[in-house]
């Protein structure tokens, strides 16, 4: 990720709505989770969904996070989280199974990946659970995907496909954000349309949203 933008990111993602809804859905879809699970949330950023898991009573010592930013990591231990590690989403190496595994927004930083999508299955343990959002359509690929190093972005039945060639149960599949799809779509393509070559290389949406 550009530093600038991975700098504004981090001022952002503990009010911003984009973040603050995704955060609420994850923490809504684990409500009668059992509060001693074992979590790893995979691109962790710098915590805040392990914190919200915190208040929301779940067990801190059982709580993971890996992100492939120092700073990310940085800010998850000034949040008082100690079991979050520089780490690669693709080869996680924690010598753990969990019981649950959330993959928000990662998948699609990954080259390879199926060979992730395997790995996190084989970091669960039997009947664990692995939830997996991506951004969904090449439709609405724009320089937000180029400032962020994504290689790809997701149909349903694509993601799912995956996930059944790797042995994953499919549970629920769905578009969790459908209603901004129309105007994302219309802003992303007049950005294409309109800003400068200079501009589409150094913004991502956070500059026009944040």
């Amino acid at each position: 990720m550009d530093k600038d933008y991975e700098k504004k990111y981090h001022e952002l993602e503990d009010s911003h709505f984009w973040f603050k809804s995704r955060r609420n859905f994850i923490i809504q879809l684990l409500v009668n989770e059992n509060k001693d699970s074992k979590i790893l949330d995979i691109g962790c950023s710098s915590g805040l969904l392990l914190t919200e898991l915190v208040k929301n009573g779940f067990n801190k010592k059982n709580l993971y996070g890996i992100d492939i930013s120092e700073d990310a990591i940085e800010n998850c231990h000034k949040n008082d989280l100690d079991n979050c590690f520089v780490m690669s989403g693709e080869n996680i190496a924690l010598n753990q199974d969990f019981d649950i595994i959330i993959a928000s927004d990662c998948l699609e930083h990954i080259e390879n990946d199926g060979k992730a999508l395997k790995n996190w299955k084989d970091n669960l343990k039997d009947n664990g659970k692995l939830y997996v959002f991506v951004p969904a359509f090449m439709s609405l690929w724009s320089n937000h995907d180029v400032v962020n190093m994504h290689y790809r972005r997701y149909t349903k039945n694509q993601l799912t496909n995956m996930a059944l060639k790797y042995h994953l149960t499919i549970k629920k599949a769905g578009y969790w954000n459908v209603t901004l799809f129309i105007p994302l779509y219309i802003i992303r393509k007049t950005n294409k349309l309109f800003l400068t070559k200079k501009l589409k290389q150094t913004k991502g949406d956070l500059y026009h949203i944040g």
